[in-house]
């Protein structure tokens, strides 16, 4: 075979290859993922004489309460979810009743596609909503409320519990003052703001549109549904490259390599004939 011939073989093999992982690639970064809020601190540290800045993201903490039907949750309960947290009390006669029909109208939203019994995908997102008034939100109280809006427990917890220990939540955890551009009272943190959590607990979300639950229909809503979507494609971004096996995986592009590949051969080979 003529060196000729091996170089018309290699681009056959590694040009398709490389051309899908670059698509790959560019269509990966042209999607904007919620950005990250807070950070606990900034490491920055020399690596083969260059400077490496690694940013430690705050991760909230967990917390125990109850629900609606008296189980006692735990935040780190759940697992591989995005999390949407409001705010509300059922006594409430402003603003929290049109927070938790957005709140049903999320959920609703993920209904899984072509199930004729309305079935919630409890897979993808866990809806918490966050008494701020735990002392009367008893567990009866918060249960009547749920079904009173059609709350499905599936994948939506009504919490109360210790107040001290809600309120150092919102304000230590979610850190809810400073996402809001409005004060907010430390003493009943009053917002109509959802908060986003990814699958590391840590608080995401697009600094020029905050997630507002006070208009079910709005454009904040559809683009917290579509930032819960994008959070669950999120790469894993501590693990190993998957260069590697992203090529292994491409079936149908090694099998038309193999045809291409064989069919240069057999080419060759009648070609060989011919000329002896």
């Amino acid at each position: 075979m003529t060196k000729k011939a091996v170089w018309a073989l290699m681009i056959a093999v590694f040009i398709p290859i490389f051309s899908y992982l670059i698509l790959r690639s560019a269509s990966e970064d042209a999607v904007i993922l919620p950005k990250k809020y807070f950070f606990d601190t900034v490491v920055t540290s020399i690596q083969d004489g260059k400077t490496k800045t690694d940013t430690f993201w705050h991760k909230s903490a967990n917390f125990k309460l109850v629900n609606q039907l008296g189980d006692t949750v735990q935040l780190y309960d759940i697992k591989g979810k995005a999390i949407v947290i409001n705010l509300f009390f059922t006594s409430c006669g402003s603003i929290c009743p049109q927070l938790t029909r957005s709140m049903a109208k999320l959920q609703q939203s993920f209904i899984k596609g072509g199930n004729t019994r309305r079935k919630i995908d409890t897979s993808v997102v866990q809806f918490i909503s966050l008494s701020i008034d735990p002392e009367r939100d008893s567990v009866s109280v918060l249960k009547s409320y749920a079904d009173r809006y059609g709350v499905n427990p599936d994948n939506w917890w009504l919490l109360t519990g210790n107040r001290d220990s809600i309120y150092n939540y919102i304000f230590q955890e979610l850190k809810i003052d400073k996402l809001e551009k409005v004060p907010v009272s430390p003493e009943f943190p009053h917002t109509g703001r959802f908060v986003l959590l990814d699958k590391e607990y840590i608080v995401r979300g697009r600094l020029e549109e905050p997630y507002s639950g006070l208009e079910a229909q709005s454009e904040s809503m559809k683009t917290l549904a579509r930032d819960i979507g994008l959070l669950m494609l999120e790469k894993d971004r501590t693990k190993k490259s998957e260069v590697f096996t992203s090529i292994i995986d491409l079936s149908w592009l090694w099998l038309i390599i193999i045809l291409l590949v064989t069919g240069f051969f057999w080419y060759m080979s009648k070609r060989r004939k011919i000329n002896g």
